[in-house]
């Protein structure tokens, strides 16, 4: 790797980092910079899951505040979390290249719709629940973003934070950081199917791993400043950007 193509890797590294926990998406600055540097879609996919790991540990580390009072939430969703990733990571690793290619644009394009409309739809929610039915609903719905997160991680802020927001009473900021931490179980059990069976670039694993730890933490400050709809906005504009990316 010669040093314009690392200096590449280490800035989309950042910005991924600050990106991914300010709203999500931002494997729309690190996939591109991936495939920029010569993976194969493939390969960059599995080497871009590894390495944000550390920019959503960072994310959540900074965001320790926001997830105060939120343990038994995050024991219950946990388990689920981790087999919607495992089932997904698998699903990438014995489906054609070709199929992953075509169906990921898509996907986020109705997590931004999701999003866009969340606001009414939590309020809807909010009207119609009644017993135990909207865990279930909520547990269903997560097992199918991660499963999609574990597939193809751009995105998977988005939707989650979109089902979030949509399924649990709770301030955007608090819920902001569930996801963070919910993105961070989802990539590490990816990263460890892929390290074992998938095409990684070690190389650009450390490269943009580093400079990913970084960036999470600094997202974290600058979405603390941000105002509720300022926030869902900035997530559904980095998503409709991560889908025409795929779509070039």
């Amino acid at each position: 790797m010669d040093a314009g193509t690392a200096a590449l890797l280490a800035g989309a590294g950042f910005g991924a980092g600050a990106v991914n926990a300010v709203a999500g998406g931002g494997s729309l600055i690190s996939f591109p910079a991936l495939l920029a540097a010569g993976y194969p879609s493939v390969a960059a996919n599995v080497t871009n899951s590894i390495a944000l790991v550390p920019g959503y540990l960072g994310g959540t580390l900074a965001y320790r505040p926001e997830l105060a009072g939120q343990r038994e939430r995050i024991r219950a969703l946990a388990p689920t979390a981790c087999l919607g990733a495992a089932a997904g990571a698998a699903l990438l690793l014995v489906s054609p290249a070709s199929l992953f290619e075509a169906i990921v644009p898509w996907l986020i394009i109705a997590a931004c719709l999701l999003l866009a409309l969340q606001p009414k739809a939590a309020e809807i929610a909010q009207r119609r629940r009644s017993g135990g039915g909207h865990r279930i609903g909520l547990h269903a719905a997560l097992l199918g973003a991660t499963l999609y997160g574990g597939y193809f991680g751009a995105g998977l802020g988005i939707v989650t934070l979109a089902l979030l927001g949509v399924l649990l009473p709770d301030g955007i900021q608090r819920l902001n950081a569930l996801k963070g931490l919910i993105s961070l179980l989802v990539a590490i059990v990816s990263a460890v199917a892929f390290a074992l069976f998938g095409p990684v670039a070690w190389d650009a694993v450390l490269i943009v791993g580093a400079t990913a730890l970084l960036g999470g933490v600094a997202g974290v400050r600058i979405a603390r400043r941000l105002r509720a709809a300022w926030l869902r906005g900035v997530v559904i504009v980095f998503g409709v950007s991560v889908a025409i990316a795929m779509m070039w």
